[in-house]
Protein backbone atom coordinates (compact mmCIF):
# COMPACT_ATOMS: atom_id res chain seq x y z
CA UNK A 1 0.00 0.00 0.00
CA UNK A 2 2.84 2.43 0.82
CA UNK A 3 4.48 1.92 -2.60
CA UNK A 4 1.12 2.33 -4.35
CA UNK A 5 0.39 5.51 -2.40
CA UNK A 6 3.81 6.93 -3.29
CA UNK A 7 3.30 6.09 -6.97
CA UNK A 8 -0.12 7.74 -7.08
CA UNK A 9 1.24 10.85 -5.36
CA UNK A 10 4.12 11.15 -7.84
CA UNK A 11 1.80 10.49 -10.79
CA UNK A 12 -0.58 13.24 -9.66
CA UNK A 13 2.32 15.65 -9.17
CA UNK A 14 3.72 15.13 -12.66
CA UNK A 15 0.27 15.43 -14.18
CA UNK A 16 -0.17 18.81 -12.42
CA UNK A 17 3.09 20.24 -13.73
CA UNK A 18 3.04 18.67 -17.22
CA UNK A 19 2.11 21.89 -19.01
CA UNK A 20 5.07 23.77 -17.52
CA UNK A 21 7.52 20.89 -17.30
CA UNK A 22 9.68 21.89 -20.28
CA UNK A 23 9.87 25.53 -19.23
CA UNK A 24 10.84 24.57 -15.67
CA UNK A 25 13.56 22.20 -16.88
CA UNK A 26 15.03 24.97 -19.01
CA UNK A 27 14.88 27.51 -16.21
CA UNK A 28 16.39 25.18 -13.60
CA UNK A 29 19.28 23.95 -15.78
CA UNK A 30 19.93 26.94 -18.01
CA UNK A 31 18.91 24.75 -20.95
CA UNK A 32 21.61 22.18 -20.25
CA UNK A 33 19.11 19.33 -19.81
CA UNK A 34 18.97 18.96 -23.61
CA UNK A 35 22.73 18.32 -23.76
CA UNK A 36 22.52 15.73 -20.97
CA UNK A 37 19.79 13.90 -22.86
CA UNK A 38 21.93 13.96 -26.00
CA UNK A 39 24.75 12.30 -24.04
CA UNK A 40 22.34 9.53 -23.03
CA UNK A 41 21.06 9.18 -26.60
CA UNK A 42 24.58 8.96 -28.02
CA UNK A 43 25.35 6.19 -25.52
CA UNK A 44 22.15 4.35 -26.46
CA UNK A 45 23.27 4.38 -30.09
CA UNK A 46 26.07 1.97 -29.10
CA UNK A 47 23.58 -0.69 -27.97
CA UNK A 48 23.02 -3.81 -30.12
CA UNK A 49 20.55 -3.50 -32.98
CA UNK A 50 16.92 -3.33 -31.92
CA UNK A 51 14.23 -1.04 -30.53
CA UNK A 52 14.75 1.40 -27.66
CA UNK A 53 12.36 2.04 -24.78
CA UNK A 54 12.43 5.49 -23.18
CA UNK A 55 10.86 5.14 -19.74
CA UNK A 56 9.41 8.15 -17.92
CA UNK A 57 9.54 9.84 -21.30
CA UNK A 58 7.73 12.91 -19.96
CA UNK A 59 7.32 15.35 -22.83
CA UNK A 60 9.45 13.10 -25.08
CA UNK A 61 12.67 15.16 -25.14
CA UNK A 62 14.87 12.10 -24.62
CA UNK A 63 12.82 10.02 -27.08
CA UNK A 64 13.37 12.71 -29.72
CA UNK A 65 17.11 12.77 -28.97
CA UNK A 66 17.20 8.97 -29.23
CA UNK A 67 15.58 9.02 -32.64
CA UNK A 68 18.03 11.67 -33.83
CA UNK A 69 21.03 9.65 -32.57
CA UNK A 70 19.71 6.31 -33.89
CA UNK A 71 17.54 7.17 -36.93
CA UNK A 72 17.18 3.57 -38.05
CA UNK A 73 15.75 2.28 -34.75
CA UNK A 74 12.23 2.17 -33.42
CA UNK A 75 11.88 4.32 -30.29
CA UNK A 76 8.97 3.81 -27.87
CA UNK A 77 8.12 6.36 -25.18
CA UNK A 78 6.40 5.27 -21.96
CA UNK A 79 5.17 7.22 -18.95
CA UNK A 80 2.68 6.64 -16.13
CA UNK A 81 1.38 10.23 -16.24
CA UNK A 82 -1.32 10.76 -18.85
CA UNK A 83 -0.75 14.49 -18.53
CA UNK A 84 2.88 14.06 -19.59
CA UNK A 85 1.89 11.76 -22.45
CA UNK A 86 -0.60 14.37 -23.67
CA UNK A 87 2.14 17.01 -23.75
CA UNK A 88 4.48 14.56 -25.50
CA UNK A 89 1.86 13.85 -28.15
CA UNK A 90 1.43 17.55 -28.83
CA UNK A 91 5.17 18.01 -29.22
CA UNK A 92 5.59 15.02 -31.51
CA UNK A 93 2.62 16.03 -33.67
CA UNK A 94 4.43 19.20 -34.65
CA UNK A 95 7.57 17.42 -35.88
CA UNK A 96 8.30 15.81 -39.22
CA UNK A 97 9.90 12.66 -37.91
CA UNK A 98 9.36 8.94 -37.71
CA UNK A 99 6.46 8.14 -35.43
CA UNK A 100 7.34 7.50 -31.78
CA UNK A 101 4.62 5.35 -30.16
CA UNK A 102 3.61 6.51 -26.68
CA UNK A 103 2.46 4.01 -24.06
CA UNK A 104 0.99 4.46 -20.58
CA UNK A 105 3.19 2.29 -18.36
CA UNK A 106 4.31 1.97 -14.75
CA UNK A 107 8.07 1.35 -14.42
CA UNK A 108 7.39 -1.12 -11.58
CA UNK A 109 5.19 -3.35 -13.77
CA UNK A 110 6.05 -2.81 -17.41
CA UNK A 111 3.50 -4.01 -20.00
CA UNK A 112 6.18 -5.41 -22.33
CA UNK A 113 7.41 -8.90 -23.07
CA UNK A 114 10.69 -10.25 -21.77
CA UNK A 115 13.70 -9.14 -23.87
CA UNK A 116 11.58 -6.80 -25.99
CA UNK A 117 14.17 -4.02 -26.30
CA UNK A 118 17.84 -3.66 -27.14
CA UNK A 119 18.12 -0.66 -24.86
CA UNK A 120 16.11 0.99 -22.07
CA UNK A 121 16.74 4.64 -21.22
CA UNK A 122 15.24 7.02 -18.69
CA UNK A 123 15.90 10.54 -17.45
CA UNK A 124 15.14 11.63 -13.90
CA UNK A 125 13.11 8.53 -13.06
CA UNK A 126 14.87 6.43 -10.43
CA UNK A 127 14.62 8.82 -7.46
CA UNK A 128 10.82 8.85 -7.98
CA UNK A 129 10.37 5.07 -7.77
CA UNK A 130 8.69 3.66 -4.69
CA UNK A 131 10.73 0.45 -5.07
CA UNK A 132 14.06 0.99 -6.81
CA UNK A 133 15.21 -2.67 -6.98
CA UNK A 134 11.87 -3.73 -8.51
CA UNK A 135 12.14 -1.01 -11.14
CA UNK A 136 15.68 -2.01 -12.08
CA UNK A 137 14.65 -5.67 -12.29
CA UNK A 138 11.79 -4.76 -14.63
CA UNK A 139 14.15 -2.80 -16.86
CA UNK A 140 16.51 -5.76 -17.01
CA UNK A 141 13.61 -8.11 -17.75
CA UNK A 142 12.53 -6.22 -20.87
CA UNK A 143 16.10 -5.74 -22.16
CA UNK A 144 17.71 -8.28 -24.46
CA UNK A 145 20.92 -10.12 -23.47
CA UNK A 146 23.81 -7.84 -24.30
CA UNK A 147 21.52 -4.80 -24.30
CA UNK A 148 21.98 -1.59 -22.31
CA UNK A 149 20.07 0.11 -19.51
CA UNK A 150 20.93 3.81 -19.31
CA UNK A 151 19.97 6.08 -16.41
CA UNK A 152 20.27 9.88 -16.35
CA UNK A 153 19.65 11.37 -12.91
CA UNK A 154 20.14 14.43 -10.70
CA UNK A 155 22.50 13.78 -7.79
CA UNK A 156 24.24 15.69 -5.01
CA UNK A 157 27.56 17.06 -6.33
CA UNK A 158 30.73 16.23 -4.43
CA UNK A 159 32.82 19.30 -5.32
CA UNK A 160 33.75 21.20 -2.12
CA UNK A 161 31.95 24.52 -1.98
CA UNK A 162 29.77 23.82 -4.99
CA UNK A 163 27.85 21.14 -3.10
CA UNK A 164 26.75 23.73 -0.51
CA UNK A 165 25.74 26.26 -3.19
CA UNK A 166 23.86 23.53 -5.04
CA UNK A 167 21.97 22.63 -1.86
CA UNK A 168 20.94 26.26 -1.30
CA UNK A 169 19.84 26.64 -4.92
CA UNK A 170 17.90 23.39 -4.99
CA UNK A 171 16.24 23.71 -1.59
CA UNK A 172 15.40 27.41 -1.63
CA UNK A 173 15.53 28.84 -5.15
CA UNK A 174 13.99 25.95 -7.12
CA UNK A 175 10.77 25.84 -5.04
CA UNK A 176 10.41 29.60 -5.58
CA UNK A 177 10.85 29.21 -9.34
CA UNK A 178 8.33 26.36 -9.25
CA UNK A 179 5.79 28.57 -7.49
CA UNK A 180 6.28 31.44 -9.95
CA UNK A 181 6.47 29.50 -13.23
CA UNK A 182 4.64 26.22 -12.64
CA UNK A 183 2.30 27.49 -9.93
CA UNK A 184 3.28 24.47 -7.84
CA UNK A 185 5.74 25.09 -5.03
CA UNK A 186 4.97 21.69 -3.50
CA UNK A 187 6.17 19.77 -6.57
CA UNK A 188 9.47 21.64 -6.67
CA UNK A 189 9.95 21.24 -2.94
CA UNK A 190 9.62 17.48 -3.47
CA UNK A 191 12.37 17.60 -6.12
CA UNK A 192 15.29 18.54 -3.82
CA UNK A 193 14.02 16.18 -1.13
CA UNK A 194 13.99 13.31 -3.62
CA UNK A 195 17.58 14.11 -4.61
CA UNK A 196 18.67 14.18 -0.95
CA UNK A 197 17.22 10.66 -0.48
CA UNK A 198 18.73 9.29 -3.67
CA UNK A 199 21.72 6.94 -3.79
CA UNK A 200 25.22 8.15 -4.53
CA UNK A 201 26.47 7.24 -8.03
CA UNK A 202 28.76 4.57 -6.54
CA UNK A 203 25.91 3.07 -4.48
CA UNK A 204 23.63 2.92 -7.53
CA UNK A 205 26.35 1.24 -9.59
CA UNK A 206 26.79 -1.32 -6.79
CA UNK A 207 23.02 -1.94 -6.62
CA UNK A 208 22.83 -2.46 -10.38
CA UNK A 209 25.69 -4.95 -10.18
CA UNK A 210 24.01 -6.76 -7.28
CA UNK A 211 20.85 -7.04 -9.41
CA UNK A 212 22.73 -8.79 -12.20
CA UNK A 213 23.85 -5.95 -14.47
CA UNK A 214 27.37 -6.16 -15.83
CA UNK A 215 30.03 -3.63 -16.85
CA UNK A 216 28.25 -0.90 -14.87
CA UNK A 217 29.85 2.52 -15.33
CA UNK A 218 28.86 6.10 -14.64
CA UNK A 219 29.96 9.60 -15.58
CA UNK A 220 29.16 12.94 -13.98
CA UNK A 221 28.04 16.08 -15.81
CA UNK A 222 26.76 19.49 -14.79
CA UNK A 223 29.58 20.17 -12.31
CA UNK A 224 28.86 16.80 -10.73
CA UNK A 225 25.10 17.33 -10.30
CA UNK A 226 24.09 14.88 -13.06
CA UNK A 227 25.08 11.21 -13.35
CA UNK A 228 24.77 8.96 -16.38
CA UNK A 229 24.84 5.26 -15.44
CA UNK A 230 25.16 2.49 -18.01
CA UNK A 231 24.67 -1.20 -17.28
CA UNK A 232 24.67 -4.16 -19.62
CA UNK A 233 22.31 -7.12 -19.38
CA UNK A 234 24.52 -10.24 -19.40
CA UNK A 235 24.45 -12.43 -22.48
CA UNK A 236 23.74 -15.35 -20.18
CA UNK A 237 20.17 -13.98 -19.79
CA UNK A 238 18.66 -16.32 -22.37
Amino acid sequence: MEIRSHSESVRAMFTRIAGRYDLMNTQMTGGRHHAWRRYAATTAATAPAGPILDLATGTADLAIALQAASPGRKVVGADFSLGMLTEAQRKLAGRSMRRIPLVAADALALPFANKAFACVTFAFLLRNLGDLPTGLREMRRVTRPGGLVIALEIIRPDIPGWDALFAVYFRRVVPLIGALIAGDRQAYTYLPKSVDRYLSPRALARLMTDLGYRDVTYRRYGLGAIALHVGRVPRSDV
